[in-house]
């Protein structure tokens, strides 16, 4: 299984992006698709999770009421849509895929992509 994380970028305080994750190989060992973020000199933190339906999702505290969690599993394809972005959400992003719920075992990551809160 390949992630590729896609969408990242520089945004001021306030602003909103939406990243994507391509899910390429046979995930079907792997149904929940999560999101982490790692911000320089600290560890790395859940943000998001959701089921291979989609039906159920669910969010670390640092995302609850700003962020959104979707897939589409016809593109293969997760997103994390984020609003009223702060600097502390500075840090890249990852895409993993697993087994376990809320918080899976991450079976496969992605390389990561980069998104810069200014203020």
């Amino acid at each position: 299984v390949q992630l590729v994380e896609s969408g990242g970028g520089e945004v001021q305080t306030g602003g909103a992006l939406r990243l994507s994750c391509t899910a390429s190989g046979d995930t079907s060992s792997s149904p929940v698709m999560a999101w982490l973020r790692q911000a320089p000199g600290k560890e790395r933190e859940f943000v998001a999770s959701i089921t291979y339906s989609g039906r159920n999702t669910y969010y670390g505290n640092s995302a609850k009421g700003r962020f959104t969690v979707s897939r589409d599993n016809t593109e293969n394809m997760v997103f994390l849509q984020m609003n009223s972005l702060k600097p502390e959400d500075t840090g890249t992003y990852y895409c993993a895929a697993g087994i376990g719920w809320p918080v899976p075992n991450y079976h496969h990551w992605g390389q990561g992509t980069q998104v810069t809160v200014s203020s």
